[in-house]
């Protein structure tokens, strides 16, 4: 008898179990965007880019092409410095990875080493030379609305 009892509890208890759905709330996103952009509000940005001399060899470019950006992710510059550029200078190799990043225009530590870090983290489409990619100089200047 209770062994039947036990059967029909678990027969009847977990398909009413299983259809039970767990409620989840989540803002939209709208909402959110709207909250990010009033806490980190996007920086604007201004790029210059500057071939790169070798000793080596001189060659003449009669087709150049300049990098395309494939990821280029905004820093984060923190709320504190408003008003306040960093000015960073790099360098896009042959595989499209952006090599010795320096800052020439300071916003403090924690600013710069934000920016340095994104900027690392970038992504191009080398510039060509003739068909060739080649190494060009870029240079970078973010400011807070």
């Amino acid at each position: 008898m209770l062994r039947t009892a036990w059967l029909f509890f678990v027969l009847c208890a977990f398909p009413a179990a299983a259809s039970v759905q767990p409620i989840s709330i989540k803002p939209s996103p709208i909402v959110l965007v709207g909250r990010e952009r009033q806490i980190w509000p996007i920086p604007i940005r201004s790029s210059e880019f500057a071939d790169i001399p070798h000793l080596i060899a001189i060659s003449r470019c009669e087709d150049t092409q300049p990098p395309q950006a494939l990821t280029t992710p905004d820093p984060l510059i923190a709320p504190a410095i408003v008003g306040s550029k960093v000015k960073v200078s790099f360098i896009i190799g042959t595989d499209g990875r952006v090599h010795s990043p320096l800052i020439l225009k300071s916003a403090g530590p924690v600013g710069d080493r934000n920016v340095l870090q994104a900027v690392r983290s970038w992504r191009y489409r080398p510039a060509t030379c003739n068909g060739v990619p080649t190494e060009i100089e870029g240079r970078i200047e973010f400011s807070r609305r």
